[in-house]
């Protein structure tokens, strides 16, 4: 059996989120797919944003500079950097994406701030939080968030948009949804508590809990296998 091209995988995603927005009586613009290339051909991502695709989620970033290299004919790429972000890497993640959605530490966004050129609009940030609480989990407590919102609020080459999470796996739409409610709770505290910032952006569900995401609120859905098959082990 032969695995679906990027167009019919891209397809079926989109179908997928139209589906997902309709059962939960949310308008169609009211979220969107964040492509997860990590691992992918700058070649695949040129199909994708071909077919209408704008936001590419990477993880690594040395590999993440090599395909925007490949792409810089594609001006209105957004790129969104969506993995642990070493203090060491700061700098290009700060000067090369539009979004970093893992920002759990002051340190790190102090230096995204420092290092975000002037002739670039502000980074958009995403504040990940462990909502799960796993050992194994990046990300800061539901108890740590207010802090380090008010920090990122306070410099002006970051632009605060959101939360992002990584849930536990579960079964069963209710589990899924109730660490995801917490995650759009959080935010809506942060909304209460700064209401000045444009704090518009959920970052959660991937192909395992998109319909669960989109119940509780999900503005950008971060999906992967979904769109460009099987990933390769990333060495």
């Amino acid at each position: 059996m032969t695995e679906p091209t990027v167009s019919e995988s891209l397809a079926a995603a989109r179908q997928r989120l139209a589906e997902a927005l309709s059962a939960a009586g949310r308008p169609m613009a009211d979220a969107r797919l964040l492509a997860v290339s990590k691992t992918k051909p700058a070649a695949m991502i040129r199909e994708a944003w071909h077919l209408g695709q704008r936001d590419f989620g990477e993880n690594y970033v040395q590999e993440a500079l090599n395909k925007q290299d490949e792409l810089t004919d594609l001006e209105d790429i957004v790129w969104h950097f969506i993995g642990p972000l070493q203090s060491n890497k700061s700098r290009e993640v700060a000067e090369r994406f539009s979004w970093v959605h893992s920002v759990d530490r002051q340190k790190v966004a102090r230096r995204l701030n420092d290092q975000r050129p002037a002739s670039l609009d502000p980074l958009n940030i995403c504040l990940q939080v462990n909502i799960s609480t796993e050992a194994s989990k990046s990300g800061m407590s539901l108890a740590e968030l207010p802090a380090l919102a008010e920090a990122v609020l306070s410099m002006p080459r970051l632009r605060l948009r959101g939360l992002m999470a990584i849930p536990a796996p579960s079964k069963g739409l209710e589990a899924q949804r109730a660490p995801l409610a917490r995650l759009r709770e959080a935010l809506e505290e942060l909304r209460e508590r700064f209401p000045e910032a444009p704090l518009d952006t959920l970052s959660m569900g991937m192909s395992d809990d998109l319909e669960a995401a989109v119940m509780e609120g999900a503005t950008l859905v971060r999906l992967g296998t979904a769109i460009f098959g099987a990933r390769q082990r990333h060495e």
